[in-house]
């Protein structure tokens, strides 16, 4: 009667890793904002990029989503297929943080950076105001994620 059992909660352990890893694990990376520590999941190619976190439905505390992306241009987000309320920041080559955009649930609308980013830091909705920080702060560890791999 154990094996049964067994194999259920190991095929609803790899249900839940999916559902959080998406393409797989992705690059960890620790960032700081102020006095904030963040553990970032590092989205550093187009497969992880397209996929984000579409299909989550739980983002811990002080955890994000960190894009990186090939060259520094303008930029927009959107939420299809992600059912998590988010908190964007565009940020440039140096981490500073160029805006921030609130994101509704599984939406189209578009939300762009305001001028070329190099990375957007996806955290959960309201994380940035709760915390007072707002554009023109910067992000500290970005380098680490160029490298992850």
């Amino acid at each position: 009667m154990l094996k049964p059992v067994l194999g259920l909660l190991l095929v609803a352990a790899s249900m839940l890793s999916f559902s959080y890893a998406g393409q797989g694990a992705l690059p960890i990376i620790e960032l700081e904002i102020a006095q904030y520590s963040i553990t970032a999941e590092v989205a550093n190619t187009s497969a992880t990029r397209t996929a984000g976190l579409m299909h989550r439905t739980h983002l811990p505390e002080d955890h994000g989503m960190l894009f990186v992306f090939p060259t520094t241009a303008i930029y927009s987000m959107w939420m299809q297929n992600t059912p998590l309320p988010l908190s964007v920041a565009f940020l440039d080559e140096t981490g500073a943080i160029i805006n921030i955009a609130d994101m509704a649930p599984n939406t189209l609308t578009a939300h762009r950076a305001e001028k070329a980013a190099k990375y957007a830091l996806e955290m959960n909705a309201g994380w940035f105001a709760a915390r007072g920080i707002k554009a023109g702060a910067t992000v500290q560890g970005i380098e680490a994620a160029d490298s992850a791999r």
